[in-house]
This record gives structure tokens, sequence and C-alpha cells, in this order.
């Protein structure tokens, strides 16, 4: 899977996460804001890690803004970014 061209998904609303999805070169990049950052922020960054190299998406730049957003949420919103920023 190839990221095509720059795509969003989610909110900044309390327990969800707005993703950026942009074309990179050199793996997978994430640049991550969490409120629960100290706590999580290593699962979060697994759990959209392993998102991505489910959908065969091997380079790409995130930026994830997390506001508390839950893995099945996070799983979503990676899944719907990836949609719209390629062909699946």
């Amino acid at each position: 899977m190839k990221i095509l061209k720059p795509a969003k998904a989610g909110t900044l609303e309390s327990n969800d996460i707005s993703i950026m999805l942009i074309p990179g070169t050199n793996g997978i990049e994430i640049e991550l804001e969490s409120i629960v950052e100290k706590q999580f922020g290593i699962e979060i960054r697994t759990q959209i890690e392993n998102s991505l190299k489910e959908l065969g998406v091997e380079d790409v730049i995130i930026k994830a803004i997390d506001k508390g957003a839950l893995d099945y949420t996070i799983r979503a919103r990676i899944e719907t970014a990836v949609t719209r920023a390629g062909e699946m």
C-alpha cells in the first residue's frame, strides 16, 4: 500500500485521535502528541505502527494528536486515513 496524498481522520474531541498521514520515504515516522503520552505513549505508537503494517503501509509520516482514544478507535482512524490517502 502506497500513500499517494495527505489524508486525515478523527477529531480533537475527548476520547478520540486525529490522524494525519503524509507520504514519506523513510519507513514509518510517528509524531505523537497525547494527553496520556507519559503513561501510554509507547502503546499508542505500537498500535499505530501495527495498524499501518497490517494494511501494508511502509513509507509514511504520521502526525497524531491523541485525546485519550482507545485501541479500536486508533485502528479505525488509521484505516480511514489510509483509505483516503492511497489505493488499497
